[in-house]
């Protein structure tokens, strides 16, 4: 059994992950602050005993003692990150290195999630493998906003 930390645990991927990790005999950690998950994506998990929901920003350092972290924590629909791109480049800046940090300390394995967004608006739906996307770095999707430069 691996002790596994998923960061952005109550999100809709990190939800579904946290199942298939429990189903697999493993005991899960589900960090989230809730900026862009919701309790109800976990609610059916929290009578497993071996799942633990902690309410935490990934922004500040946490610890514990696990095997694998699998680092989901960022909002990542543009409704949510433009709501407010500092705590969004935050999120996945100081969250990564907080990560990154925890994982040395107990010699744990990482996985970084990343979102479909960083390759912008797609001209392709839904998307192969071979696409690369239909990246703006000043558009919508970027965070950038024109009238406040």
């Amino acid at each position: 059994m691996k002790k596994i930390l998923i960061t952005g645990g109550a999100g809709f991927v990190g939800a579904h992950l946290s199942k298939r990790l429990l189903e697999e005999g493993n005991e899960v950690i589900c960090l989230d602050n809730f900026f862009t998950g919701n309790k109800s994506n976990i609610i059916e998990l929290m009578d497993n005993r071996y799942f633990e929901l902690v309410r935490h920003d990934i922004t500040e350092p946490y610890y514990a003692e696990v095997d694998e972290i699998y680092n989901m924590a960022c909002p990542a629909s543009p409704i949510h990150y433009q709501y407010n791109p500092i705590k969004t480049i935050k999120t996945s800046v100081m969250g990564a290195i907080n990560v990154l940090g925890l994982a040395k300390r107990v010699r744990a394995k990482v996985l970084q999630a990343s979102t479909s967004e960083v390759y912008g608006d797609p001209m392709v739906h839904p998307q192969p493998e071979s696409y690369w996307g239909n990246v703006n770095p000043i558009g919508i999707r970027s965070c950038y906003d024109e009238g406040k430069r």
